[in-house]
């Protein structure tokens, strides 16, 4: 009972001291046991090398179904492999390259929109992060710009959604009846869904007429499948699009605002952030090809992945009874993978809760970031868009960074919940301050 009431929160809330130190643990459920697995070798062989005999859990299709119906995010077997087939032909049209332009324009706005802030007052960054990487999902994936009433729907919604889905997974996992949940997580998903639906409606109509925009929807409606020759209905084609669309702006809109907060509390790493910034790529615009350039943006990317990974963990399904760890796993039983475990574990990482960007050039965190450091899954369902989500982090950091100072709120320390996503509680706030402009 204690462990549901902790949990009804934020799952993170259920985590003990000894979660970050064992390699296996087992939660006893009504009905079934829950198997947390940390041990690399065997979150290796789950996700990468028998990932087969592990498919995805029905609690994570249950939860995320209302919002992402049957996409390659909840999907399994031959259907899922379809759709990632499709899903990686069309993202790979979607060049890098290309889409970098639309990239550097929403992150002007931002700046724009930031310039109004940059008084020394506190505010919710949090929200802003939502909607640039909103903004760029929209202009990518539907070519079109994301007005601020949308952004504030979607923003909204989706934090209904995830308070009302972490609640409904909690009872399912506690054989209780969620269908009051499951109902406030659907009226939530159906506001975002709308917005979407509403513009893949138009452009479906028109897929065969001339002179389609060349962004990633018609890459999806245009992709066959190789084997059936086949492509999207409409109603797949909104569930895969919502599926981009949550793993390409709310998961980025999270790394982003922990991002940001990480680095307001060391004025000592944006200035040397800076200093990369000035010699890389000095006053002039961002171009293609320069956020590869700065490492120290990216270890410091890859350093709040580690500390606040976006999707805090990973449900898969033991396809048949076994023993791991000498434990016996049932067939049937859920098989929790969770990335904010394994990123703070203490016998993985040195000094595992500490923010130190520099840990990626010592020989200790090259090996940890090989064994134990998975924000983006790993294996057949790794992240379709990790390379997208990386190419915006750093874009977006980088043009912060060089635009304005950051400080922290003492006052308002973040507090981190687990849902769908992880989030804070109570926003991400922070201080802005403008940099002199001359040089920039």
């Amino acid at each position: 009972m204690r462990r549901f009431l902790r949990g009804w929160r934020s799952w993170i809330d259920v985590l003990f001291e000894r979660s970050y130190r064992m390699k296996m643990g087992e939660i006893w459920q009504p009905g079934f046991n829950i198997f947390m697995v940390n041990e690399p070798q065997w979150v290796r062989r789950i996700l990468v090398g028998n990932a087969p005999d592990y498919p995805k859990h029905e609690l994570m299709h249950r939860m995320l179904e209302p919002l992402l119906g049957s996409s390659i995010f909840t999907t399994n077997g031959e259907v899922w492999a379809r759709q990632r087939r499709l899903v990686d032909q069309a993202l790979g049209h979607a060049r890098l390259k290309r889409v970098f332009p639309l990239m550097r324009d929403c992150v002007d706005d931002m700046l724009s929109r930031m310039d109004t802030k940059a008084d020394g007052e506190p505010f919710d960054i949090d929200a802003e992060m939502t909607y640039v990487t909103a903004d760029i999902i929209f202009r990518t994936i539907l070519s079109e710009k994301l007005s601020s009433t949308d952004a504030a729907t979607i923003y909204e919604a989706f934090v209904e959604f995830q308070h009302h889905a972490q609640r409904s997974m909690m009872l399912s996992m506690y054989r209780l009846p969620s269908f009051l949940p499951r109902r406030a997580s659907a009226r939530s998903a159906v506001k975002i869904r709308a917005v979407l639906a509403r513009l893949i409606a138009q452009r479906f109509e028109k897929r065969n007429a001339p002179e389609q925009p060349e962004d990633i929807l018609s890459a999806l409606i245009a992709a066959r499948d190789p084997h059936t020759g086949d492509g999207f209905g409409y109603e797949e084609l909104v569930d895969q699009v919502c599926m981009l669309f949550l793993a390409g702006h709310e998961t980025s809109a999270s790394a982003l605002g922990w991002s940001l907060y990480l680095t307001a509390q060391c004025g000592h790493m944006q200035s040397r952030m800076l200093a990369e910034i000035d010699t890389e790529v000095g006053a002039r615009p961002f171009e293609y090809g320069d956020p590869k350039a700065l490492e120290l943006t990216r270890d410091v990317f890859r350093e709040a992945l580690r500390l606040y990974p976006p999707v805090g963990f990973f449900v898969r399904e033991a396809l048949q009874t076994h023993c791991m760890r000498n434990k016996t796993v049932p067939k049937g039983s859920p098989l929790l993978i969770s990335p904010w475990l394994i990123h703070r574990h203490q016998s993985l990482w040195e000094r595992p809760n500490e923010f130190d960007p520099d840990r990626f050039g010592t020989p200790a965190g090259k090996a940890s970031l090989k064994c134990a450091y998975i924000p983006f899954s790993a294996g057949p369902r790794v992240c379709p868009g990790a390379a997208f989500a990386s190419q915006e982090a750093m874009l977006i950091l980088a043009s912060v960074v060089r635009r304005f100072t950051l400080a922290p709120v003492a006052e308002r320390v973040p507090k981190p919940v687990g849902r769908v996503t992880i989030r804070s509680e109570n926003g991400i706030w922070i201080r802005l301050m403008r940099r002199p402009a001359e040089g920039r």
